[in-house]
């Protein structure tokens, strides 16, 4: 039976990390967290929990999450962020893979809280991720804020009852301000991967992008809130097309001067 390091990575986590911690003592040999310099109550409340506590200049999730999978003692990782828990049953789950080891890497479901209301439909449900992973089998990989840990050729991955639970955005405001920075962010790298933008991705992209989390993948199921979600949604796909397009009229501005 393997040990399991769980690595949270954190920025001024205060009103998360200890709630995040308390959900994996159960499963953890080792609770590692690595910090961005937090400038709250972070470090406090880590250590307070038994959490082993290392500061790292952050450059981007990808980097720092493989900094974080070599400071962990142990080979098998339970990744988890600091404002998720683990459910009831995805607890026991991992329990059962720990005792029983077959995979390389297991992954499971993310259900969202928004605002107080669990999200089950709206394109954000069930948010398959791959968290536990034995790191010899694979790497993390992404661009800007899409990581994630994709397992190596042959590596073989299960599946584990149960939900990630994520507790997001406790207002609409929070998500509509998080979707403009993130588009900045999707943006840049949409330009530096080459992708293009034009009327046509700029006025149907957005449309599309509502009607499948609306209709095809039910966003009406979660009432109000899912109506908000696709809404937001789609005007991202907006923002980050007329965001890629004026980085492209500026740095032709830029090429003629």
């Amino acid at each position: 039976m393997p040990n399991i390091s769980v690595v949270i990575i954190t920025l001024n986590e205060e009103k998360n990390i200890g709630r995040c911690i308390d959900s994996v003592k159960d499963v953890a040999d080792e609770i590692l967290v690595v910090d961005s310099f937090s400038d709250d109550k972070t470090e406090e409340i880590a250590k307070s929990k038994g959490a082993i506590f290392i500061q790292h200049k952050f450059e981007d999730y990808v980097k720092q999450h493989e900094f974080a999978n070599k400071k962990a003692t142990y080979d098998h990782i339970l990744s988890i962020d600091a404002d998720e828990t683990l459910s009831e049953n995805l607890k026991k789950s991992i329990g059962n893979a720990k005792k029983y080891w077959k995979h390389d890497g297991y992954s499971m479901n993310r259900m969202t809280n928004y605002c107080g209301k669990w999200i089950k439909h709206s394109g954000w449900y069930p948010d398959i991720q791959l968290r536990l992973y034995n790191r010899r089998k694979g790497k993390w990989v992404g661009v800007k804020i899409h990581e994630r840990f994709t397992l190596i050729e042959g590596s073989t991955k299960g599946h584990l009852n149960g939900d990630l639970l994520h507790y997001s955005y406790n207002s609409i405001t929070q998500h509509v301000n998080q979707a403009n920075k993130f588009t900045d962010i999707t943006a840049m790298a949409a330009y530096e991967s080459g992708k293009k933008s034009n009327g046509l991705k700029i006025f149907f992209n957005p449309i599309y992008k509502f009607i499948r989390n609306y209709f095809f993948k039910s966003g009406f199921l979660d009432g109000y809130y899912g109506f908000i979600i696709c809404q937001i949604s789609a005007n991202a796909t907006f923002l980050k097309y007329i965001k890629l397009k004026e980085i492209y009229k500026h740095h032709k501005q830029n090429d003629e001067n």
